[in-house]
């Protein structure tokens, strides 16, 4: 009856976001009295899986083929089964990212188990199981009841956080009949010197409030200052001031850091559902009645003009 967390590689290393599965598997299975085991698919470092020990992991098995580097989710979902089936898997975890998205329905549909995707809680474990997600775009929560025998879940970044509990895993390596991949990568292009959005921690964002693109040096500054991820409305994407990658919003990334920074931006309805998540919301607007400060924790009516510089000079000082 074990807890399966599936541990996410790039590069050969394993991606911060597992790290949270894993520590979610870790207390599930605590909670369930059984153990929690990761499993990688594809390229990647020994010691970097065992590592994984730190965060509960008892063990993790790897399926070393380089064939599964490259997302594939019909080829990986079936990998995935196989191995849930052999390890005796109850309950099989991921993260609500990209790689989430596309595996988890894959996986609730062949093991016929039941799905919950963007949980933010641990399950509730007396007399049933139990778990809290988002709805609504984000707008309210929802408690969903798993029936099934097998149960998914996909956990909302940053929802839960990383635990380090110590230890080492014992990574076991393990075969796997593959198939042939329809999907062909010709090129992989990787941001240098940037925090990924759906991985970062703290968030400064802007919008058409900033009139041109000229005008982001201070919000990049006050990334840089904070060591934070930039982003942007899609309304700043459209128009090309700032690349894609870094629209968040109903039809952009979906994140969930502990401080979203919101400089110049409305707060439309459909930005909202990309943000809403955030542990913590800062909104700089010149207008009062922006829906924005409906839903933020702290608000600074004003110019952003005026407003971020003076902000950037307060960090710099407390930074020291």
């Amino acid at each position: 009856m074990a807890v399966i967390a599936y541990i996410e590689l790039s590069g050969n290393k394993v991606k911060k976001a597992s790290l949270e599965t894993a520590s979610y598997a870790a207390a599930t299975a605590q909670k369930l009295g059984t153990e929690a085991i990761g499993l990688a698919l594809g390229s990647a470092d020994a010691s970097e899986l065992e590592a994984l020990g730190k965060y509960g992991l008892s063990k993790v098995v790897h399926v070393n083929n380089a064939q599964l580097d490259n997302l594939d989710s019909r080829v990986q979902s079936k990998v995935v089964a196989d191995q849930m089936n052999a390890l005796g898997g109850k309950v099989l975890v991921f993260s609500h990212n990209y790689t989430g998205k596309a595996l988890a329905p894959r996986l609730s549909a062949r093991l016929n188990a039941g799905l919950v995707a963007g949980a933010v809680a641990l399950p509730e474990t007396d007399g049933g199981f139990v778990v809290e997600k988002t709805a609504f775009s984000g707008k309210g929560l929802a408690k969903v009841s798993i029936n099934s025998d097998l149960k998914v879940i996909s956990i909302g970044p940053n929802s839960f956080g990383v635990k380090e509990v110590g230890g080492s895993a014992a990574v076991e390596t393990a075969d796997a009949a593959v198939e042939a991949s329809s999907v062909t990568v010709k090129e992989t292009v990787k941001l240098s010197d940037k925090i990924p959005l759906s991985e970062a921690e703290l968030v400064v964002s802007a919008g058409r409030g900033l009139r041109g693109p000229e005008n982001w040096g201070m919000v990049e500054e006050m990334a840089d200052i904070l060591g934070a991820a930039t982003a942007c409305s899609r309304a700043v994407s459209d128009v090309d001031w700032r690349p894609h990658h870094e629209h968040v919003g109903q039809t952009g990334l979906a994140i969930s850091p502990n401080l979203y920074i919101a400089i110049a931006i409305s707060g439309a309805i459909q930005h909202l559902a990309g943000v809403s998540s955030s542990k913590t919301i800062v909104v700089v607007n010149k207008d009062p009645e922006a829906p924005f400060f409906k839903s933020a924790d702290y608000g600074i009516v004003g110019d952003a003009f005026d407003v971020v510089p003076k902000m950037n000079a307060a960090l710099k000082k407390l930074k020291g």
